[in-house]
């Protein structure tokens, strides 16, 4: 399989829609109920993506994967969203289908994004593959919890380095 990891372009919109909503079925289906993950709408999230990639920032990098020419992957970062911040760098977004776990693509996006520099991130507190991949790139749990009310309180840790 050849796999690719570029610049998200104007085009990506649509597809990086599908391939959120589904990245998220995969890895919340153990922690969220069925019918909130049936509510998530692909169309809706591309357009979303379309609207950002429109006017892209330029203090925010997006890239995507591709495999075999088809999307099944993102990483997006940029400054910290947190007030105060704990690393001026805050990994947004690190996903991919499930099918591409243990291939170095989720290796791949995080390097394409934060390299080794020092950064923030949240993440599922419940989402153990993803915890052990961000300890084996340098990422400590700094003990800050919150919950996401919007997604039935999702419990999130945040990780630094």
């Amino acid at each position: 399989m050849a796999r690719l990891v570029r610049q998200a372009e104007a085009m990506d919109g649509a597809a990086l829609g599908r391939v959120h909503v589904e990245c998220w079925r995969q890895a919340y289906a153990h922690v969220l109920s069925a019918e909130f993950l049936a509510r998530l709408d692909p169309v809706a999230r591309g357009e979303q993506w379309q609207r950002f990639l429109s006017r892209p920032r330029p203090d925010n990098t997006l890239r995507v994967l591709e495999v075999d020419g088809e999307l099944r992957g993102f990483a997006m970062c940029g400054p910290s969203v947190e007030d105060p911040p704990a690393r001026d760098i805050q990994l947004y977004s690190i996903y991919q289908f499930a099918s591409e776990h243990g291939s170095g693509s989720g290796q791949l996006l995080l390097d394409a994004v934060i390299g080794d520099a020092p950064a923030e991130l949240w993440v599922a507190e419940d989402n153990p593959r993803a915890l052990a991949f961000y300890r084996r790139n340098g990422f400590e749990l700094d003990g800050t919890q919150k919950y996401e009310p919007d997604w039935e309180n999702l419990s999130e840790v945040r990780m630094v380095r």
